[in-house]
């Protein structure tokens, strides 16, 4: 009699063994629920085919990811897709020999990809001079204004009205205190919403050669008389707490989750968390301007991140990547993604897809991010950023402005040194780069 071992009766019965998946690492700075999120699209990716499997990885924040995968470069133990925040675009492009640019991936595995299906306020950050993208835009967010409705009836306003303006919303926040509000409005973020996208608004530039765009000799001017008033602004409201500042990154959101502020600008992104932790009922509105410049209400820039190939990966993975972004490029996906995070749709067909769904009907404010960010064409001044050091520079504008914040310097001393600090770290960043 014959005997067969396990496998060797397996093998009989089931023919010959599939083949293994080939294993993609993805490396990305998305934790809780965000992370949630990747880890679904990365099963339904797997789900959909079984050549290539997506294997996300989380490694901190976004300045930790992208150290992370640095060092692993040097010991040839880097992933092949790694999620860098937007304004680390210019120090990734430097790294030439280390990045496999986007466009020249989906045309070497001949799949199908064309920046023009994307949205041009999104595509402007990650492109080219020639407009080809250098990496995969993935979650982009912008700021926008909410508010808590609840308050608003409390101190005799109206609940359906989002101020437009900052003289708008300066009457409110001192409406709100009035009534009794810890706060008026506060704000995360403070380099990226007071300084950044306020420009991009109102159609000022960050620095020279388009915001960097042109040129590694970029020179940062923010340091101008609309600026000066809007920070001097923000520190006399400071004096009352009609504003508030509350600190770095996202350590304003909880306090307008708790019903401390009345007013809170903030990320598109974390719209969805903050309907999910707020007892009260929430309003949306564009961010304010102010109403006596031309050219205001341009258009907001974006925040997030980007999806960058990282080179010296076996060639069958590279298949697998493009297979993976033709994958998230499709409407059905990218829309799936914005509803269940709050990020924009990056496509156009997403955003017209989300629509048709009836989304923005039955979620209120959704749709502001998006119609803000595409309110006009982009001009020199409201594309993006593309600045060596940004995420140094972006430390030392946040230190200078809480230095007014404070009372220790003027508006105008402190957007000067930001200027003249933030500078020196750009002759730094080209000097370190001179064949770029």
């Amino acid at each position: 009699m014959r005997f067969l071992y396990p496998a060797a009766l397996a093998a009989t019965l089931l023919g010959s063994p599939a083949h293994a998946a080939t294993e993609i690492m993805w490396w990305h700075a998305m934790s809780g629920e965000l992370g949630k999120q990747v880890e679904k699209l990365a099963a339904d990716f797997n789900a959909s085919q079984s050549d290539y499997r997506i294997v996300p990885n989380y490694k901190g924040n976004y300045t930790e990811t992208v150290t992370a995968a640095i060092f692993a470069f040097r010991s040839r133990s880097q992933p092949a897709i790694v999620q860098v925040n937007e304004i680390a675009t210019a120090t990734m492009m430097a790294a030439r020999g280390a990045i496999y640019p986007v466009f020249e991936l989906m045309r070497d595995q001949s799949e199908p990809f064309l920046s023009s299906t994307y949205l041009p306020t999104v595509t402007s950050y990650y492109a080219d001079a020639g407009g080809n993208l250098l990496s995969f835009p993935f979650n982009s967010s912008t700021p926008i204004l909410y508010y808590n409705k609840d308050l608003f009836r409390a101190a005799g306003l109206d609940p359906e009205v989002a101020p437009k303006t900052w003289p708008e919303l300066g009457a409110a926040a001192k409406r709100l205190r009035a009534a009794g509000a810890a706060c008026g409005f506060t704000t995360s973020w403070p380099s990226w919403i007071n300084v950044e996208n306020f420009s991009a608004f109102h159609n000022l530039p960050i620095a020279t050669k388009t915001n960097g765009f042109g040129g590694l000799d970029a020179e940062l001017i923010f340091n101008n008389p609309l600026m000066v008033k809007h920070i001097a602004q923000l520190v006399e409201w400071q004096a009352t707490k009609v504003f508030d500042y509350s600190g770095r990154g996202q350590a304003a959101e909880p306090r307008f989750q708790k019903g401390e502020c009345g007013i809170f600008i903030g990320s598109s992104g974390t719209s969805a968390d903050i309907k999910a932790n707020s007892k009260f009922e929430v309003g949306y509105g564009m961010i304010p301007y102010w109403p006596d410049v031309a050219g205001a209400q341009q258009n907001s820039i974006i925040g997030g991140a980007t999806l960058w190939v990282l080179r010296d990966r076996p060639r069958a993975e590279y298949a697998g990547v493009a297979k993976f972004f033709a994958y998230l490029s499709k409407p059905e996906v990218q829309a799936a993604w914005h509803q269940a995070t709050g990020y924009l749709p990056i496509t156009r067909a997403a955003y017209e897809l989300t629509r048709a769904q009836g989304f923005y009907d039955s979620n209120p404010g959704a749709a502001i991010g998006i119609e803000q960010l595409t309110l006009k064409p982009p001009t020199e001044n409201s594309k993006g950023i593309r600045l060596g050091s940004f995420v140094l520079i972006r430390g030392v504008i946040e230190e200078e402005l809480e230095q007014a914040f404070s009372g220790k310097q003027s508006p105008q001393a402190a957007l000067d040194l930001a200027v003249e600090r933030g500078n020196r770290l750009l002759r730094q960043f080209e000097r370190a780069n001179p064949d770029r």
